[in-house]
């Protein structure tokens, strides 16, 4: 039998074993766990810790390592009936498009969830990047991202009052809001300015995703322009990392 902790001659990507030294046994127990996850498919139920323990002649801890690492990748997610294999992530676009538009292109339920919103002065630091004057009152929305009613993120979003000056009676919030500014204000946007880096969640942010704090998160700050060049939006979210990826497309300069 192959072992799968082996590096294949032709494959893309290294195993990650060591050319010299010892294999970590929690390392030898993911390899021979991942080989499981493709035979039983997603949605398939892993054996008890217990019986995989027994299964590898391991303890439990280097079981548990081994599941953890699995989890975090998103490989694997907990459920009322224990640890099932984990469908494929999200791959959301790095463009103007909307959340809802990315999710809906792979065939997944967008929603989201509101959290609030509210009006409030303009601090300094973010005028500039909504075009706001400070102390001037702006909306913050703070809305659950859903992917067919599983939590997958957190969005903050800031907006002029001037901008949208009835979002509180005429948006609904479950909808995507880039449809609304369109829609029924007709403003379109031009070009926006993104970051993206890794964060752990604050434990507000777990407990509203629904993650462990430790989890790995995807994080996007967005400074949003309209057709005209004035800026628009900020807006803030926050990705499941064990569900999000995303992609691009790169051209020359």
């Amino acid at each position: 039998m192959e072992d799968p902790t082996q590096h294949r001659p032709g494959s893309p990507v290294r195993s990650g074993i060591p050319e010299h030294g010892r294999i970590p046994k929690y390392y030898a127990v993911k390899a021979r766990l991942s080989a499981m996850l493709e035979e039983l498919g997603e949605g398939g139920l892993l054996p008890t810790e217990r019986d995989l323990a027994e299964r590898y002649e391991v303890s439990r801890e280097t079981v548990r390592q081994a599941l953890r690492e699995l989890l975090l990748e998103g490989r694997l997610r907990r459920s009322g009936r224990g640890t099932v294999v984990a469908g494929p992530k999200l791959e959301q676009p790095l463009s103007l498009a909307s959340y809802t538009e990315g999710v809906r292109r792979q065939g997944r339920r967008p929603g989201r969830h509101l959290i609030g919103l509210e009006q409030f002065p303009c601090p300094a630091d973010l005028a500039p990047g909504i075009g706001a004057e400070p102390g001037e009152p702006v909306w913050h929305m703070e809305r659950v991202l859903l992917a067919d009613d599983e939590r997958v993120g957190l969005e903050s979003t800031y907006v002029r009052v001037a901008r949208a000056p009835r979002l509180d009676s005429e948006f609904q919030p479950d909808s995507s809001f880039y449809g609304y500014l369109k829609e029924r204000l007709g403003i379109s946007f031009g070009d926006a300015d993104e970051k993206l880096e890794t964060v752990l969640a604050t434990p507000r942010e777990a407990l509203l995703i629904g993650t462990p704090p430790a989890l790995p998160m995807l994080l996007i700050h967005r400074f949003s322009r309209d057709t005209d060049g004035q800026p628009l939006e900020r807006v803030r979210s926050l990705y499941r990392g064990d569900r999000f990826s995303f992609t691009t497309r790169l051209r020359p300069e």
